[in-house]
């Protein structure tokens, strides 16, 4: 059970995980234990006033909404799809880059007119393919959207790119560039209200440890 007093933060599975955890010891906050071998959720930190939760990426910003956790870490490309409502989005960490985009097969031509989907961002697909002008069928998947237009499901895909090399593998290729993505720090808006000093220095302190890292210029 995490404490009133305690600030908590919410972090970020997988990738975005492995390159937090540096940020963070940087900024002067770690784990009393590893998060990479535990099967825990919830871990105490060397600063007894802080606290972290380990979250799927989609979760972060509602348990930060809602008041959860204080503070949490999760990729723009969430925030575009789920809204910033109820948040502050305050610093750029400049981790987890990758491009969002669309991505179709080779061999075919992009429609200009009419086009079938496949994506988990549908709040941005559809926002993409209104401001073209092409009228969009969205269809709702949760993984290998490269799979959709190999067996004739969807003509397009919307999705996280970083090398290439899986589209490639599967025939496509990269069409619309739809945003730079990288990772957010977020902020309940009532806690920036109520802990203003305890998050305000962690503010400065990530900027900082951002700013060693080489992540801004």
């Amino acid at each position: 059970m995490i404490k009133n007093s305690t600030l908590t933060i919410a972090l970020t599975k997988g990738r975005i995980l492995a390159e937090t955890m540096p940020l963070l010891a940087k900024a002067g906050i770690e784990p009393l234990e590893s998060i990479g071998s535990s099967r825990k959720l919830l871990f105490e930190t060397n600063s007894p006033a802080v606290s972290l939760v380990l979250l799927r990426g989609s979760d972060v910003p509602t348990y930060v909404r809602h008041g959860a956790a204080d503070v949490g870490i999760v990729g723009k490309d969430l925030l575009m799809e789920f809204g910033v409502e109820g948040l502050y989005e305050v610093l750029d960490l400049e981790i987890a880059r990758c491009r969002l985009m669309t991505a179709g097969l080779s061999d075919r031509k992009p429609s200009e007119a009419k086009v079938r989907v496949a994506t988990k961002f549908i709040n941005v697909a559809k926002q993409h393919y209104a401001s073209r002008g092409i009228q969009a069928q969205l269809i709702k998947l949760y993984g290998a959207m490269e799979l959709a237009p190999l067996m004739d499901l969807a003509d397009e895909i919307v999705d996280i790119v970083d090398t290439g090399n899986t589209l490639r593998a599967n025939g496509m290729s990269p069409r619309d560039h739809i945003a730079d993505i990288s990772s957010r720090l977020v902020v309940n808006k009532a806690s920036m209200r109520t802990r203003h000093t305890q998050i305000s220095e962690l503010i400065d302190r990530l900027s900082k440890a951002v700013d060693e890292q080489g992540g801004r210029a």
